[in-house]
């Protein structure tokens, strides 16, 4: 990626951008703006008053952006503006359709972690399928080995779990205990991620391996029922999470913030449009809690699931 390519980057936060992201852009002569602090209004006119190409972030930032887009829709929110690009949390493929038909410009979404800040990245040259229903290609030098179950490597378009290889790997915890569990035998990190690779190469993310909802028996991705409640007209945001339950081991529970303007969504209309997008039934959820905001984390605003299930684990069902 150049400056040609792309031109003035700009980051919400300095901590989420990171040395390495400014000595990249700086390298290859972009000029980068950096906000102290994201507020909506003030960064758009922040991003107009410097004519920024790019802007950066992660899922919530593209639906705040759309959320703005949509109160105006016939003026440009950011006129300059030529891609959005985060990564962080998890994008459904139907906010990059989204932000293209309202905004006018594509999402490069990308994958990392505080112990491998950059495993894939989405870019400008990536095909609208790419786009949408991947988390980009492994950057250079970063090897991704999806790992089944049974510790052998899973074909293409088969899930497991992301482990990773390369020089941008960590070299290991400074509790030297965690790191017997943290690598492999063949010394790949791994990532706690499960997803495929693709034939193209890119990989697809499908869940956590902490975050798959184990219900009589059967794995279900949080993901796969985030991504079809995700679209839904009246879900302005949604985590899906598995809570205790005595006969099934684990329920399947819906937590959805309404979204601005809608009315609430029912339990009823949540499970037609489950039914409606062929998602199996044992996959449909089986509560349904409303919110007025999903807890979030103050830097990429990623959805906190874990005080979600210790805030819903002990409420009486049905």
């Amino acid at each position: 990626m150049t400056a040609d390519d792309i031109g003035s980057m700009v980051f919400p936060y300095a901590h989420i951008a990171g040395p390495d992201y400014l000595i990249m852009m700086l390298s290859v002569g972009m000029s980068a703006m950096v906000l102290d602090a994201f507020t909506l209004d003030a960064a758009i006119a922040q991003y107009n008053h410097w004519g920024c190409t790019m802007a950066g972030g992660s899922t919530v930032f593209y639906t705040m952006f759309l959320g703005e887009q949509r109160k105006n829709p016939d003026t440009p929110l950011i006129p300059t503006l030529r891609l959005l690009s985060g990564g962080g949390a998890p994008k459904p493929p139907e906010i990059y359709y989204e932000v293209v038909e309202e905004m006018g410009v594509p999402v490069a979404h990308g994958y990392g972690m505080t112990e491998c800040p950059m495993i894939s990245q989405g870019g400008p040259s990536d095909t609208p399928d790419q786009l949408a229903n991947s988390d980009g290609h492994p950057i250079h030098g970063c090897t991704v080995t999806i790992v089944k179950a049974d510790e052998t490597v899973a074909a293409s378009g088969e899930e497991g779990e992301v482990r990773v290889s390369g020089p941008m790997v960590f070299k290991g915890y400074t509790d030297e205990l965690l790191n017997a569990d943290a690598f492999d035998s063949e010394g790949r990190f791994r990532t706690g991620d499960l997803g495929i690779l693709r034939d193209d190469g890119h990989v697809s993310l499908t869940g956590r391996l902490k975050d798959v909802i184990i219900r009589k028996g059967e794995n279900i991705s949080a993901t796969e029922v985030e991504d079809v409640l995700y679209p839904l007209a009246k879900v302005g945001a949604v985590a899906v999470i598995g809570l205790p339950d005595r006969e099934r081991g684990e329920r399947v529970c819906a937590v959805i913030e309404t979204a601005e303007g809608a009315d609430p969504i029912t339990m009823d209309e949540l499970a037609a449009a489950c039914a409606e997008a062929g998602l199996m039934r044992q996959k449909v959820p089986e509560q349904l809690e409303l919110v007025d905001a999903l807890p979030r984390n103050d830097t990429l605003q990623k959805v906190l699931k874990y005080k979600l299930r210790e805030q819903f684990a002990d409420k009486p069902w049905p």
